[in-house]
């Protein structure tokens, strides 16, 4: 293939000539043949550049008109924007889609509910297992066993009220009662 097909502007007026000469030269045709369609052609070019003349016209009476009317091209991008997400989402396409998300979504929000469920469930099993309850008293007796020997009630209670008083004690600052001080202490 030649390279000069492979060019990507459009062709010159030489280009057209010579082309034309080659398939009417190529050609069995009379003399007159050829004369009257060179001039069907030249008529019909005049006849573009006629019409990309009145073309230029229009859309210079086109823009003209808009910028009366106050249509800037960002409006006018911003409403063919707007007409276009309308049209997407009036689509068959978009619906069936939006369809089928909005369907996993619920799926996937119930497949969650139903896990956050089931962990619940497994902790207050967990909780009351004879295992637990087990760890839950060691827990206990040892933090009444420490609030004694630092000077505390030693009252023990649920698992939760001493937790609970954990997290008071700790949240309180008692400079006084400083753990390394009583550690150093002789027992």
């Amino acid at each position: 293939m030649h390279p000069r097909f492979l060019d990507s502007q459009p062709l010159r007026e030489a280009d057209e000539d010579l082309a034309s000469e080659v398939s009417l030269n190529n050609s069995n045709m009379t003399e007159e043949e050829r004369e009257e369609i060179l001039q069907e052609l030249t008529k019909l070019e005049e006849e573009i550049s006629t019409l990309k003349q009145v073309l230029l016209s229009k859309e210079k009476q086109h823009a003209e008109l808009k910028q009366k009317l106050g249509v800037t091209p960002l409006s006018e991008f911003r409403n063919n924007f707007s007409r276009g997400w309308h049209d997407m989402q009036s689509s068959t396409a978009y619906k069936k889609t939006s369809e089928t998300l909005s369907t996993a979504g619920q799926k996937t929000s119930a497949a969650f509910s139903n896990f956050g469920s089931a962990i619940t469930r497994k902790f207050g099993d967990m909780r009351n297992s004879p295992s637990f309850r087990s760890f839950e008293e060691k827990v206990e007796n040892t933090v009444s066993t420490i609030k004694t020997k630092v000077g505390g009630t030693g009252t023990g209670g649920s698992f939760e009220e001493v937790l609970s008083s954990a997290a008071n004690a700790s949240s309180q600052e008692t400079p006084t009662n400083n753990l390394t001080d009583v550690s150093e202490k002789p027992c």
